[in-house]
């Protein structure tokens, strides 16, 4: 004798409509509770938004694919742990739209470059990759540091990124354009605008060996040298950790 389930196998429609009830009461009761929640992302102390040359930085990251080569997603496991350092948090990455975790590694992870190396070799890595790593199929970025920072656009970037629900102000928003040049000083002259806007892990000083000017190389090495350097994850509770 057929079974129930036998029965409704036989009718495709009837069965196309059960599946999607099952489903629809499935995503429900995986959805549903997260809108009871004003963050899934538990905030860690440290992290912040992009300063405006860093954003600008990461735009010319994503522009050029470097995600495609680079992840930045440090994995639990012990060999990642080992050599890239602490693994990643997921509030480390909540002001990235999209997030750069990355799916394959052509080159080392970058969640945590920053400082890691001098500005000067980042430039020099970055206009000869190769005179660095033997064998590294990176190409050559040595244009970078030839093209001028379109800075004007950063405040239709910051408010775009605000209006998604990163905390920029509209002090940010409106003083864009100018943090990104103040950021690149050589002088350091506006640090303290700067560390009071986004706060004291900002780093102010001219990143690619060109004082005159501010370029793509700037911001993209203020980028790099930015990432992992936000969180002090040795004075984290080891609670926070697993979040």
């Amino acid at each position: 004798m057929s079974t129930a389930h036998q029965k409704l196998e036989r009718h495709s429609l009837a069965f196309t409509f059960m599946i999607l009830v099952v489903a629809s009461i499935g995503g429900l009761v995986e959805i549903a509770p997260l809108f009871t929640i004003e963050n899934t992302v538990e905030k860690v102390d440290g992290v912040r938004p992009y300063t405006p040359l860093e954003l600008a930085g990461r735009d010319i990251y994503v522009r050029e694919g470097c995600y495609a080569c680079h992840s930045q997603m440090i994995r639990t496991l012990r060999s990642d742990v080992e050599r890239y350092g602490q693994f990643s948090l997921a509030a480390e990455s909540m002001y990235d739209h999209p997030h750069q975790w990355g799916s394959k590694r052509t080159g080392p992870d970058l969640a945590r470059v920053g400082g890691k190396y001098s500005d000067d070799w980042h430039a020099a890595h970055l206009k000869a990759p190769r005179d660095f790593v033997e064998g590294s199929v990176m190409p050559g970025y040595a244009f970078l540091a030839d093209a001028h920072l379109a800075a004007d656009k950063l405040s239709q970037n910051l408010a775009s990124l605000a209006a998604t629900g990163v905390p920029y102000t509209e002090e940010q928003i409106a003083n864009a354009a100018n943090d990104a040049r103040r950021q690149a000083d050589p002088e350091a002259t506006f640090e303290d605008d700067l560390k009071a806007r986004y706060g004291p892990k900002v780093n102010v000083r001219d990143f690619d060996g060109d004082p005159n000017r501010v370029t793509e190389m700037d911001a993209l090495i203020a980028y790099l040298q930015m990432l992992g350097t936000l969180v002090d994850t040795d004075a984290l509770e080891p609670e926070a950790l697993v979040r």
